[in-house]
């Protein structure tokens, strides 16, 4: 009856890891962020770029990933009280060092030795849930739409699911409509990058140094005119494109570095409801860590009027593990042999059962 779903994300602030059933309703029964050891965390962060010696240094991360991801599990088992032949298996989406669904051959790449956490672990790893999308032609994200669909779409009612992490994305639960859903922009990404850069912190807590800064408006019609933003779905991206480097090229020392995080703040937040402004929305619910960002959800609340805008706690799901429940959910969907990608939401030709099972 039990599935664990781990998720480390673009903005590498630690794994998460969820505890959830299925049946007969999906329940998240316990969670656990896991941190990452800073020397891992530091090679994960160099292979998203470009760089020297890269397959040594991918061999021994992938190992390292797999023994942390397994030390996570441990605990997360003893948190709860169970042993490892409870769980039916683990849906592990690994960490992406690169996504490039637009390339000549398309590809995405997400690391982790699973037969090392399988073996580990003594569980049944399910994994590499993107590849057969793209397969067929999808960008093999976001994939968090069908879990969306499963458990939050209801008849006669108009919302949206927005999940903010590194890059934040979108799910469209319209009842007279097809489920769709895409990556909007950067979430708390260029916020992370900046606030790094600047004080030396891993995220802006609570938004303290957004709400320090002024909106440069100026600034913001310029980072609005990114050729992402005006892409027609179905469209994906990630850390690779929305980093330090594409906002050097706004020359940002020119301007007090609060101002430039509230302007990225508000970028996050614009290029969200822009994407959302057509649909006649009556309810969006926030996931992820951009939920914890006041100054963040203010703006949100400030550009869709009349839409009530608050987090998924409202429907019963904590925000903070909803994208790692819902990895947890593509292995019971798996194993249960449940289409995981929804075409509309990937551009992929068909529906498909995704993942690759990695047996102990």
């Amino acid at each position: 009856m039990y599935y664990i779903g781990i998720m480390s994300g673009t903005s590498l602030d630690g794994i998460d890891l969820v505890l959830a059933s299925f049946t007969p309703q999906p329940k998240l029964i316990s969670s656990l962020l896991h941190p990452f050891p800073p020397a891992l965390k530091q090679q994960l962060q160099q292979l998203s770029q470009p760089g020297n010696n890269e397959i040594e240094l991918l061999g021994l991360t992938e190992q390292q990933l797999a023994r942390c991801y397994a030390a996570g599990v441990k605990v997360l088992l003893a948190q709860a009280d169970l042993a490892a032949s409870d769980i039916a298996a683990i849906g592990c989406h690994g960490q992406t060092i690169r996504h490039r669904p637009d390339a000549i051959f398309p590809f995405s790449y997400q690391i982790g030795d699973m037969h090392k956490l399988a073996m580990l672990c003594q569980i049944p790893v399910i994994a590499d849930f993107r590849r057969k999308d793209i397969a067929y032609g999808g960008q093999g994200a976001p994939l968090v739409p069908a879990f969306h669909r499963a458990i939050f779409q209801q008849a006669a009612i108009r919302r949206a699911i927005v999940n903010i992490g590194g890059i934040a994305n979108i799910t469209l639960l319209l009842a007279d409509s097809p489920v769709t859903g895409f990556d909007t922009g950067p979430g708390n990404a260029l916020l992370d990058n900046w606030i790094m850069h600047c004080q030396a912190k891993p995220y802006d807590d609570n938004g303290e140094f957004c709400s320090q800064g002024q909106l440069l408006p100026e600034l913001l019609a310029k980072m609005l005119t990114d050729r992402y933003f005006a892409r027609p779905a179905p469209k994906s991206t990630g850390r690779e494109y929305f980093n330090l480097k594409w906002l050097q090229q706004f020359q940002p020392e020119q301007f007090n570095p609060a101002d430039i995080q509230r302007t990225l703040c508000r970028l996050t937040a614009q290029t969200i409801s822009d994407s959302l402004q057509h649909s006649q929305l009556q309810q969006v619910f926030v996931c992820g860590g951009g939920v914890h960002n006041s100054v963040l959800m203010a703006d949100l609340a400030l550009l869709l009027p009349g839409c009530a805008v608050s987090s998924t706690n409202e429907l019963g799901v904590d925000a903070d593990w909803l994208e790692a429940m819902a990895f947890a959910w593509l292995a019971w969907a798996f194993q249960h042999q449940i289409n995981g990608n929804l075409p509309e939401v990937t551009g992929a030709s068909k529906a498909c059962v995704l993942g690759v099972a990695y047996l102990p």
